[in-house]
């Protein structure tokens, strides 16, 4: 029987009718967009262009007042905004990662200003990025690479445009253009080969994918120890919420059963026992073992910061991804570099780290 067939679907049966509902639905009780009293520094001290702060004219002023309207009125169920009464150049956003990307379920943070002659010129947007660079548009210095924002070339049709540009135009582009499935082709000069049938290009974009899930899930783990001003409460709920999906998916990718990205469909339990079936089987892993090495790495880690953060792992079988797992790893990079002039320089980097961490040696 032929068993190399892709896994589009993984099925879980797990956990209760309400937490399913949880996860399908934006964070409850949190509105999409609000407006927060600025008496006191401490709700904006963290805002990245809280110095200094920008005089608006009084058409300027009008227009801000517009835009709060549109994005009260507007914003898609998994953009959250904050404005603030007392500054009114400053915003903040964060944007859901869309399912069926290597972002899903993650949480992205932008600091935004309008200038003082807004909307003559665009607004300056900075991603709270904790250090990572996880797409070709966002860097981890905080800029944020668009057209629409004047800070990459593009059509006239493409950049700002006083008279019709909007603040929520910017998220929108950011959350369906920026944060997309295949985010490698995002880099300068790649759109053109998204479609490619060429085999490297394929094998490139799911190698990237595969690193912004990573660096994703360390962004969690960020925002989570230092969760953006106004948003503490949505930051906790929301992972409480998507813990499930989010160990679910890693399970899935760390055990190669799905590519990052693919989706994955969390049932309600029949019983008490969690139980995991694939939809298709495939003998062939779908993720790289560099992957699973740097996943196996992070994943206790990850579970820890759901579990401090009040998350239930009732509905979730856990991996083991700790010391006998790494010292498989290793053997591993061992047995594959055996012969001096065929060492990945990058596997041996990574079987010191695990043997670091784990005390794991060779024997005699």
């Amino acid at each position: 029987m032929d068993m190399d067939i892709e896994l589009t679907e993984i099925k879980i049966e797990g956990g209760s009718q309400e937490q399913q509902e949880s996860n399908q639905t934006p964070t409850r009780g949190f509105q999409q967009f609000d407006i927060i009293a600025t008496i006191e520094v401490n709700s904006i001290r963290d805002h990245h262009y809280v110095s200094p702060s920008q005089s608006l004219s009084p058409s300027s002023t009008k227009h801000i007042m517009k835009e709060w309207r549109i994005l009260e009125k507007n914003l898609p169920e998994s953009i959250f905004v904050r404005v603030y009464e007392g500054r009114l150049d400053l915003l903040r956003a964060v944007i859901i990662g869309p399912a069926g990307t290597p972002y899903h379920d993650g949480l992205f943070f932008f600091d935004i200003q309008v200038p003082s002659n807004y909307p003559a010129s665009p607004p300056k947007v900075y991603y709270r990025s904790f250090g990572h660079r996880l797409n070709p548009n966002l860097y981890a210095n905080g800029s944020v690479c668009l057209s629409l924002l004047n800070t990459w070339y593009g059509r006239p049709n493409q950049k700002w445009n006083p008279t019709e540009s909007t603040i929520l135009q910017v998220l929108v582009s950011i959350q369906g253009l920026v944060l997309n499935d295949k985010p490698y082709f995002n880099e300068p000069g790649y759109g053109s080969y998204s479609n490619s049938i060429d085999p490297t290009f394929k094998n490139k974009s799911l190698h990237y994918n595969e690193d912004v899930f990573i660096m994703s899930c360390k962004t969690m783990m960020s925002i989570l120890n230092k969760p953006p001003k106004s948003f503490e409460e949505f930051v906790s709920q929301h992972f409480r919420d998507r813990t499930s999906n989010i160990l679910v998916a890693c399970n899935a990718y760390i055990n190669g059963q799905a590519k990052i990205g693919d989706p994955i469909i969390i049932t309600a339990a029949k019983e008490t026992t969690t139980i995991i079936t694939a939809a298709t089987e495939t003998t062939t892993s779908l993720t790289s073992f560099t992957f699973k090495v740097a996943a196996g790495f992070l994943y206790p880690k990850l579970v820890d910061s759901f579990v401090n953060n009040g998350s239930s792992l009732e509905s979730v079988e856990l991996l083991d991804t700790s010391k006998n797992m790494r010292e498989n790893c290793c053997r591993r990079i061992l047995s594959s570099s055996r012969d001096i002039s065929n060492v990945n320089t990058s596997k041996v980097l990574l079987f010191y780290q695990m043997r670091q961490s784990t005390g794991f040696t060779l024997g005699p």
